[in-house]
């Protein structure tokens, strides 16, 4: 009888967890993230831009990074809240770019990342997992600047999408 009930309590407590981050009723009308489930080209080409002229800079450099992909593949819901995170993190550090011409390229693009972090915001509660937090680590500034550069296509182009189409990707 133990047994059953811890089964059931672990099950309500999976449940509560999971669809906490997909609010239902009123809340859920205000989740409109369909329209990213592709940029349109022009909009993709102001980040194309910006991060062709970064690339550019930093051939010109001598800092060398390089970005390594990762196997991890969260639920939809995590992805979303690591989605809303990694917005976050991006809108700071493209508004924090020292180099004015390549600030000033970068505009359009915070406008597009702006809008679109305002509208996750309204599908994400405030819950986030400890388990996504062991995802997050310092680096140094000129990482994760580059960092946030160099995954802005894959930001729109994989986890964005997912996260519109609501769907487990892997």
């Amino acid at each position: 009888m133990m047994n059953i009930s811890l089964k059931v309590l672990l099950a309500l407590a999976l449940w509560m967890m999971t669809t906490d981050a997909f609010p239902k009723g009123h809340h859920r009308a205000k989740c409109h993230l369909a329209k990213y489930k592709s940029l349109p080209p022009w909009e993709l080409e102001a980040f194309k831009k910006a991060k062709d002229k970064f690339v550019n800079i930093m051939l010109l450099s001598d800092q060398k990074y390089s970005v390594l992909p990762t196997s991890f593949s969260p639920q939809v819901h995590d992805r979303m809240i690591l989605v809303e995170k990694e917005l976050d993190f991006t809108i700071d550090m493209l508004e924090d770019i020292e180099d004015s011409n390549l600030s000033e390229l970068f505009s359009r693009p915070l406008e597009i990342l702006t809008q679109i972090r305002e509208d996750l915001r309204s599908c994400v509660t405030a819950n986030t997992h400890t388990l996504l937090l062991l995802w997050v680590h310092p680096e140094t500034p000129g990482y994760l600047e580059a960092s946030v550069i160099l995954n802005l296509f894959r930001l729109l182009n994989e986890d964005l999408k997912c996260t519109a189409y609501m769907e487990h990707c892997v």
